[in-house]
């Protein structure tokens, strides 16, 4: 029988222990967050965001500026915010407009700001193992695991997947606890043999419902990051939940997996940033 892993109940655990340290340390912080133009999926995240910060007893500032703001007053927004003491963490809602260059906005934010941890100094220091902030969902797949006791180290471990938010950081994570890592993406071989030997097997593909149980070891653990919206409007993940589950001593479902991690995983950060 498999372990259902509970990402609304062990982010809300996390939400709940920062709420305890903000109230007894006297933790003054706000966390700007920026969103251009109105994408309805982003409307959600910033929404959660401000109430994650409401919840934890932090401030939020709220930018939400037109879909036509230029490049140039993003960046001169954010420099505002950067040199703003009363602001500890900023957050440009991704993806931007495609007249703006998403490179130059995550750059522009200070690496002591960077909350969401996509900052090349961030990701540098999580590369040789300096202090710093971590990308928010593979810091949250690594929160799960460990209070799902589930132990990394010495498993072998699969990523499918390489972005810069997920794939890479993820990979960096679970050799910084000892796993042994593999990652995979659209260019790699024989895929199927590879995910059989996954112990740990972390999907972040961006194909509904693809990893099926010819890609899964009997037991292993399936941590799924996707997240799509089918046609009869219900979520699914990258992978398909119900051929899959049988196979694994635990799995994440789509919703209420990876998902509310993330935004747990922001607030640690944010608290993070008012103590630095």
């Amino acid at each position: 029988m498999y372990k259902l892993i509970d990402g609304k109940l062990i982010s809300t655990q996390i939400k709940d222990e920062l709420k305890q340290k903000v109230a007894d340390e006297h933790i003054r912080a706000t966390l700007a967050v920026i969103q251009v133009g109105n994408d309805p999926a982003s409307s959600v995240y910033v929404g959660n965001k401000k109430k994650a910060c409401e919840y934890i007893g932090i401030g939020s500032a709220a930018y939400e500026l037109p879909e036509e703001t230029s490049e140039e007053e993003l960046l001169k927004l954010i420099d505002e915010l950067n040199a703003d003491d009363d602001v500890n963490g900023i957050l440009v809602q991704l993806p931007v407009p495609k007249h703006i260059d998403e490179k130059k906005v995550i750059n522009r934010i200070s690496p002591l700001k960077d909350v969401d941890g996509f900052h090349p100094e961030s990701v540098g220091n999580l590369c040789i193992g300096q202090e710093g902030f971590v990308s928010c969902t593979p810091a949250g797949i690594i929160e799960l695991l460990k209070r799902s006791d589930i132990d990394i180290e010495g498993k072998e471990c699969v990523v499918i997947g390489r972005s810069n938010i997920v794939g890479k950081p993820m990979a960096l994570l679970l050799l910084k606890n000892n796993g042994t890592v593999t990652v995979c993406h659209s260019k790699t071989r024989d895929l199927k043999t590879i995910c059989k030997r996954a112990d740990i097997l972390i999907v972040a593909i961006g194909k509904p419902k693809m990893i099926t149980s010819e890609y899964v070891k009997e037991g292993a653990v399936v941590i799924d990051v996707g997240i799509h919206r089918m046609e009869n409007g219900k979520l699914c993940g990258d992978v398909d939940f119900d051929d899959v589950k049988d196979h694994t001593s635990a799995i994440t479902p789509v919703p209420g997996g990876v998902g509310p991690m993330t935004i747990a995983m922001l607030m640690v950060n944010c608290v993070k940033a008012a103590n630095r």
